[in-house]
């Protein structure tokens, strides 16, 4: 702007007008001028309508922190889920299967005893291992229990026997037997413990 040029005035509001110059010559003089005031409380204003909303971007990202940390465990938590589900899909199957176990064991025991049925104890014989071994590539293990110490996780004791050639707590003879199904107990082996 050009010394000849005029300034124009300045309405502060509608009662009072104040000059480029006089606002020159205040503040030469270091007195605050109407306008400062103003600019001074707007700023004020503003400076805590910045903090309101820092404050509030601060919590809308704390929010999504925890939204994401949250979608995470849930994503984990799903994930191991399906792969216990996928590594214990036979887990019904075999259940149901484990009474026709016992039944071939039974079988075979008996049939072992009669001496003249030995083509059909050879038969029932062969069906049991192949049963077994279909039933072991599915992750099946017979628990081992006889000489064992007893392990309520892994045995149900029916009966406590006295022997002298065992330790107390030992298992001396199993009923029947007890399964694992990969590394999950899903019979355990009913068994007599020695007092």
């Amino acid at each position: 702007m050009s010394k000849n040029e005029t300034k124009e005035p300045v309405i502060v509001d509608e009662q009072q007008e104040v000059s480029f110059e006089e606002q020159d010559v205040a503040n030469e003089n270091n007195e605050t001028s109407p306008l400062e005031g103003e600019h001074s409380a707007e700023a004020s204003g503003q400076d805590s309508v910045v903090a309101e909303l820092q404050r509030q971007a601060d919590d809308n990202h704390s929010r999504y922190l925890r939204a994401q940390a949250d979608f995470d465990n849930f994503r984990r938590r799903t994930l191991k889920e399906k792969e216990e589900i996928t590594q214990y899909a036979s887990l019904k199957v075999i259940g149901q299967l484990l009474p026709v176990l016992d039944n071939f064991q039974r079988a075979l025991q008996t049939g072992a005893e009669g001496a003249e049925s030995g083509s059909f104890a050879k038969g029932v014989d062969m069906i049991y291992r192949q049963l077994n071994q279909v039933l072991e590539a599915e992750g099946l293990k017979q628990l081992e229990a006889i000489g064992q110490p007893f392990d309520p996780e892994l045995h149900q004791a029916i009966m406590q026997v006295e022997s002298e050639e065992h330790e107390a707590g030992t298992i001396v003879e199993v009923i029947q037997p007890g399964y694992k199904l990969k590394d999950k107990v899903i019979r355990p082996a009913m068994v007599k413990v020695s007092g």
